[in-house]
C-alpha cells in the first residue's frame, strides 16, 4: 500500500500510526509510517523498517554479494519484508526470495504494505522456521536469520541442531547472516557467548558485524569485504 505523498513527506517530522493488530504470536503489532518507510513494531522491538532497517542494510554493504553470485535468498523471520525491500530498492538486486514467517498476521501486513511494491519474486511460507529448516530440501545462496518474538530469540534457534540444518540449506560458499541483539551489556555477553561457542563450532571461519544495537553473525569471514572483517 503506497502512502499518500503528503503523509510520506510529513512522516519525516511525525510518525503516523497506520494500523494496530494482534495475533497468537504477537499480542501487539503496530504499523507506522516514519521517515518515508513502513515500520513494524511490537511492544519492545522493531521487526521491520523498510530501507532503514540498518542492521541488515549495513550488513549487505559489508558482504561481497557480487563475489558470492547470489540468486536464491532464504529469509527466516520475514517481518514486513525489509530484507527483500533493501536488496531490491536500495541495492538494485534481482533475486528470488523465500520468506518464512510463523505469524499469519505479520504475513498479511507484509503483503498489504511492502511486498506488493516489489518486482522481485517473493514466495512466502507461513511456517515455523525450525520445522522449515529441518525439512526443506532446497539450497540457498544467502540465508538471513531474523527470528525474534518481541525482543527475544526463541531458544530453539540457538541450538546446534538448528545451525546444522542451516548449514545443509546453504549451497557451497553460501552466506549466512544471523541477527542478534547488542543493546545492553547483557545482550552483548549473550551474543558473544553464542558466537564463540555454538556458532563458531558449526561455522569455524565465522565473523561478525557490530551494527548499532545489533550483531550480525556471518558464517565465513571471507564473504566480507576486507574493511568489515572482525
Amino acid at each position: 500500500m503506497k502512502a499518500p505523498l503528503w503523509k510520506n513527506i510529513l512522516s519525516y517530522c511525525y510518525e503516523f500510526v497506520i494500523e494496530e493488530a494482534y495475533s497468537d504470536h504477537n499480542p501487539y503489532l503496530q504499523v507506522s509510517l516514519s521517515r518515508g518507510q513502513y515500520q513494524l513494531c511490537t511492544e519492545n522491538a522493531i521487526y521491520s523498517y523498510g530501507a532503514l532497517y540498518n542492521n541488515f542494510a549495513e550488513a549487505f554493504k559489508a558482504v561481497d554479494l557480487e563475489k558470492a553470485a547470489v540468486d536464491k535468498v532464504l529469509i527466516l523471520g520475514l517481518g514486513l519484508g525489509s530484507i527483500p525491500y533493501i536488496l531490491e530498492k536500495s541495492m538494485q538486486k534481482d533475486y528470488h526470495y523465500t520468506g518464512v514467517e510463523i505469524d499469519e498476521t505479520v504475513v498479511y501486513l507484509a503483503n498489504k504494505y511492502v511486498l506488493e511494491a516489489l518486482k522481485s519474486k517473493v514466495e512466502i511460507f507461513c511456517a515455523d522456521a525450525e520445522i522449515f529448516a529441518a525439512t526443506c530440501k532446497q539450497q540457498f545462496d544467502l540465508i538471513c536469520v531474523d527470528l525474534f518474538l518481541d525482543a527475544i530469540i526463541p531458544k530453539q534457534f540457538e541450538q546446534v541442531t538448528f545451525l546444522a540444518n542451516l548449514q545443509q540449506l546453504l549451497r557451497p560458499n553460501g552466506i549466512l547472516l544471523y541477527n542478534r541483539l547488542a543493546t545492553t551489556q547483557a545482550d552483548i555477553d549473550s551474543s558473544k557467548l553464542f558466537f564463540d561457542g555454538i556458532f563458531k563450532d558449526q561455522f569455524p571461519a565465522a565473523s561478525y558485524l557490530p551494527i548499532e544495537e545489533n550483531w550480525i553473525l556471518v558464517n565465513r569471514a571471507d564473504a566480507l569485504k576486507k574493511t568489515s572483517v572482525n
